[in-house]
């Protein structure tokens, strides 16, 4: 919940919103920013997309792209990330996808997870390599994401001032 709180104060202090794209996650990124008081001044909304197809019609994701790589990608990651923010008119996009478990998928094994990050400043996306449960797997990506999202706030911030 750290993070979340963080996140909603690094986003209203850069008069900044967000929306969230998610697979793995199934909307808990959105879920833990939301539930932090004022988080409707900057979270636009969020999309789960946890079918390789929508990712193409919700997102934008290039079917090329998921029939080559598959889903588990880091630029799958970014497409998602783009999508959402673009689609919500939001400034930043926040994307999750990988294999929360507890079997493989697409020839990789639970606790692979991509995480992405669009904004003004361009794409990023983070391979996390995470241990334990499916639900220790999932909480551990929202809060690397989140995470993400202050860093990246942050360093704009000290930019912006520099």
């Amino acid at each position: 919940m750290t993070a979340a709180v963080d996140a909603v104060e690094a986003l209203r202090a850069a008069g900044a919103t967000v929306s969230t794209a998610e697979s793995l996650t199934g909307g808990l990124v959105c879920a833990t920013l939301v539930s932090v008081p004022g988080a409707s001044a900057v979270v636009r909304g969020g999309v789960v997309a946890y079918a390789p197809e929508l990712k193409t019609t919700l997102l934008g994701v290039d079917a090329a792209l998921i029939a080559e790589r598959g889903t588990v990608d880091a630029a799958v990651a970014a497409a998602m990330a783009v999508g959402t923010r673009d689609r919500a008119g939001a400034t930043y996009g926040l994307s999750t996808t990988g294999v929360a478990g507890p079997d493989p998928s697409e020839g990789k094994p639970a606790g692979t997870v991509h995480i992405g990050l669009a904004g003004p400043d361009g794409v990023v996306t983070r391979l996390l390599d995470l241990a334990g449960d499916r639900d220790q797997i999932r909480t551990g990506t929202v809060d690397a994401v989140l995470s993400l999202l202050v860093a990246r706030l942050g360093e704009e911030s000290r930019t912006a001032r520099g």
